[in-house]
């Protein structure tokens, strides 16, 4: 039983950080070459779903 929630933790602190910040790389990059597009606004979009405490230090550093 515990095996198993530490399995669970470690998915958690380590596979959705990584998928996040993979989602917003991979936007970013979409966004460089053909500028910006509802597919990569949808995968911003989900990264912040993700991770909303690395939207709000995005938009606090555009914003100062």
């Amino acid at each position: 039983m515990m095996r198993k929630r530490v399995a669970q933790w470690a998915v958690m602190a380590v596979a959705v950080p990584l998928a996040a910040a993979g989602a917003r790389r991979l936007s970013h990059s979409m966004e460089s070459r053909r500028g910006p597009s509802r597919a990569s606004r949808l995968l911003t979009q989900g990264a912040d779903l993700i991770r909303p405490q690395k939207a709000r230090r995005r938009i606090w550093r555009v914003c100062v």
